[in-house]
């Protein structure tokens, strides 16, 4: 059963995958995001929109900048944050994921920011929880991770708003990228005028990228590019790449470089979800450059989680009749 993210009212409910949701319900969310940037250098936002609201962060798989980014973005929205540590949750001693957000749903908790190596299981958790509770997605196995797409897009649209005119690369193991497919669902809501996979064959998806064009030579990819995005390659993954033994080999045939990047446009940018192996996936120099937003995207992640928060508390608040 599909789990409806947006409620009657059109306010959003539950962020689970951007493939659902419209280009109006993300142009929401980026807006308001927008609203959330203030200046290097100045103090960074606050809003009292989620005080008297409890946000629960349920991340059963490491994560140190997206749970940092949904914790301090749920403060400054002045919102009480419950961080569960999964290695001493309920969870790691047997108790079912179910019965564990029961536990924290008696205890009044309004949001779940829940991320899990499993397919599925934000979704389970959206299907079960009371009518007043919102259910955010903070990566789901290799399916989803929809803050990632919507921060993207949102640095990409900052310094390029033609999407459909653009020509954007993604370089690495697509095939099992959560960041990737969300990149994809929001860029292609979008109309991105050509998008390019770029991999070694073994590492390229072999389905839910329609329309998307594969290359297994980096030069032949980013060629002409006006976006190259690096995903960072996990080490577990050379066991499968029969020709690329090890990282060394790997930053050889697909590391991005500014040698490389010179057949990409002169004015293209350069992308990275972080975290980074330097001198693996990116140069340091091309990492650093003055091409380089990757801490822009660290920003926009910031705003967006901030955005999907308050948007959510819409519906919590409606459920509640007013804020506890």
């Amino acid at each position: 059963m599909m789990v409806e993210q947006i409620n009657a009212k059109g306010q959003l409910r539950h962020l689970l995958t951007l493939a659902e949701l419209e280009r109006s319900h993300i142009e929401t969310i980026i807006d308001r995001a927008t609203g959330y940037l203030t200046p290097a250098g100045h103090p960074p936002p606050h809003d009292t929109i989620l005080r008297g609201q409890t946000v629960a962060n349920l991340f059963f798989e490491a994560s140190t900048r997206t749970r940092a980014s949904f914790e301090l973005a749920a403060k400054r929205l002045s919102a009480d944050v419950l961080n569960l540590d999964v290695n001493t949750s309920s969870r790691a001693k047997g108790e079912s994921i179910v019965d564990t957000i029961y536990t924290l749903q008696a205890m009044q908790v309004d949001m779940f920011v829940v991320r899990d190596a499993s397919t599925g299981v934000p979704a389970n958790i959206a299907r079960r929880v009371d009518s007043h509770v919102s259910v955010l997605n903070a990566g789901e196995s290799d399916v989803s991770h929809p803050t990632q797409g919507l921060l993207d897009l949102m640095t990409i649209l900052q310094h390029r708003p033609d999407v459909d005119q653009l020509c954007v690369a993604i370089i690495g193991d697509v095939k099992h990228s959560r960041v990737a497919r969300s990149a994809y669902q929001a860029l292609t809501k979008f109309d991105v005028g050509d998008l390019r996979l770029i991999g070694p064959a073994e590492l390229l998806p072999q389905e839910g990228f329609d329309g998307a064009r594969l290359f297994t030579e980096i030069d032949e990819g980013i060629e002409g590019a006006d976006v190259v995005m690096a995903l960072r390659i996990q080490r577990e993954r050379f066991t499968e790449l029969g020709a690329i033994p090890d990282s060394q080999e790997y930053y050889r045939r697909y590391g991005l470089t500014e040698k490389r990047l010179r057949v990409a446009k002169p004015d293209a940018i350069v992308m990275h979800p972080g975290p980074m192996n330097r001198g693996v996936e990116i140069d340091g120099e091309v990492a650093d450059g003055p091409r380089s937003l990757i801490e822009r995207q660290v920003t926009n992640g910031m705003a967006i989680r901030m955005a999907v928060l308050a948007l959510a508390h819409e519906h919590v608040r409606d459920c509640h009749g007013s804020t506890r």
